[in-house]
This record gives C-alpha cells, structure tokens and sequence, in this order.
C-alpha cells in the first residue's frame, strides 16, 4: 500500500497539480481539486573538520477535493493523504509523517442559513510507528490501518460566510484495532476489546481564507463528546498555512493537534514546515 501510495504520488509534479472540470450546460455539477508535494534534503559529509552526521529526509503528500452543487444538494468529497521519513548519521529510516484523512459530507439545502447533513470519516495511517528510547530502540505504538478511527454523523450545518462552515450533529465514532488494543481497549473490563465503539455528539468548523492573492489558511478543529464520559471531548486541529512566495516557490506551514486522555493525558503537537517548487498545469 505505501509503494502503491509513493509510486501515485510521483506522478504529479514536484508540488502542484490542480484541475478542474469545464462547465456543462452552463451548469458546473462537479468542481475537483488535486494537489500533491514533494520535499527533499540531503546532507553528506567526506572529511568535513568542522563535524557533522549525514542527513536524508523525504515527506510526500496529496490532498484533494471533490464537490457537487447543486440546487438542492451539497456533496462535499476531501481526502488527505502524506508519508515523510527522515536519516540522521547512522540510524535507520524513522518515520517523521503518516496520514491518511477521508472525509464525505452530504447537505441538503433546506434554508439559507441551517441545513441538515450526513457526514463519514475515516483517519488512518500507512506504515508502522515507533517511539525510540535514549539508547534508540524502537518500539512499535502503532500499525498500518492499526488504529482505523471512522465517524458517521448527522446534524445541521451553518456557513455564516463562504470562508466558514461549521455543523453539530450526533454521533457514532468507532476505533478498530488489531495488535494496538491500548486505544481501544477498556481497562475497566476484564476483556480486551479491538473495537471501541461510542455514540455522542460531533462538531466540526472548517475555514478556508485567501488572506492574500498568495496567502491561504485551511483549519479544520473537530470536537467529539462521548456519551458514557461526557467530560472527556476528543479535540484534533489542523491547521495550515500556505504562502505562494513566486510563481515556482511555495511555502507550507501545518500544525496538528490532538487532545484525547485515553491515549495521553498531554496535548499532542506537530508541526511541519515545508519549502519547495510549485507547478500548476491548469
């Protein structure tokens, strides 16, 4: 799956491709969006005085959207996905991003201002990951597709302006493990269950603002409050930043969050800068 993933991702260009379909009948049903990255570093040493270790790192990723408008109907289609590994001297590959992000949003436009929707998502990664000790053994915390979390929801929809979309809905929320179990297991049983399964309530903003001709901030913060523990809301935020320097050079700032106290009861943070080429076919 990740040589399937790589080998698709080598096919854009270095940074950027994006198309989209001619209108039909004066009437643009289906409006697609694709864009893939590419970033690269290499550091080598030969006899350097000065000191220094070798340096190798790599991060690939494509995120698209698919959309249908219509007068009655809103098919909202957006997937994410990125892989990024990283040499330091003489340690192995160790992996520095994994993400594989789906999400389907269904709205009927019942009125100008609250609309009802179904929504599906689906949140993975491809490859295993590793914490490493002060000595640098690894040892495994996760799998491919290990855990898979999805969503189902339904709910009602607000954009008070084009750059905002927010929605509140209720819930099912399932995390499906296999040799993981420590995210969805329940210490409080004396059975170790692989899938975990909880109903509650769901929202989800997203923004989407052209702060510039060659500025765009995308952030997304999604919020599930379960049923059972009400008071334990599982927090994710991303949130990026892109910044079109020249017609070629472009400049990507992300930063992703998690707040989930059955996996740690610290916030986790990850931030990504990347620099590189931008291209755009059409």
């Amino acid at each position: 799956m990740r040589s399937l993933f790589i080998a698709v991702a080598f096919c854009f260009p270095i940074i950027g491709y994006g198309f989209q379909e001619p209108a039909r009948d004066s009437v643009q049903l289906w409006k697609h969006t694709l864009v893939s990255a590419l970033t690269f570093t290499q550091v080598s040493y030969s006899n350097w005085a000065q000191g220094g270790e070798n340096a190798m790192a790599y991060a690939i990723s494509i995120e698209g959207k698919s959309e249908r408008d219509d007068t009655t109907f809103n098919w909202s289609n957006a997937y994410k996905f990125a892989f990024g590994q990283a040499r330091l001297g003489d340690q192995g590959l160790r992996k520095t991003d994994d993400k594989i992000d789906l999400q389907s949003v269904l709205t009927y436009k019942f009125g100008a201002y609250v609309n009802p929707y179904a929504a599906a998502t689906l949140k993975s990664q491809f490859a295993e990951g590793l914490m490493y000790d002060e000595l640098g053994n690894g040892t495994a915390v996760s799998a491919r597709f290990d855990p898979l979390y999805l969503t189902q929801s339904v709910g009602l929809g607000h954009a008070p302006v084009p750059e905002i979309k927010t929605r509140l809905g209720v819930a099912l929320r399932e995390i499906v493990t296999s040799v993981h179990v420590a995210y969805s297991d329940d210490p409080g049983t004396a059975e170790i269950e692989k899938v975990k399964v909880d109903g509650g309530l769901e929202s989800v903003t997203e923004v989407e603002w052209k702060i510039e001709e060659n500025v765009l901030l995308t952030s997304k913060l999604e919020l599930f409050a379960p049923m059972k523990k009400f008071s334990e809301v599982v927090v994710r935020g991303d949130n990026t930043l892109s910044i079109k320097v020249s017609k070629y050079i472009l400049v990507n700032l992300n930063v992703q969050f998690i707040n989930e106290k059955q996996i740690t009861p610290r916030t986790q943070v990850k931030e990504t800068l990347a620099i590189g080429l931008s291209y755009t076919l059409l």
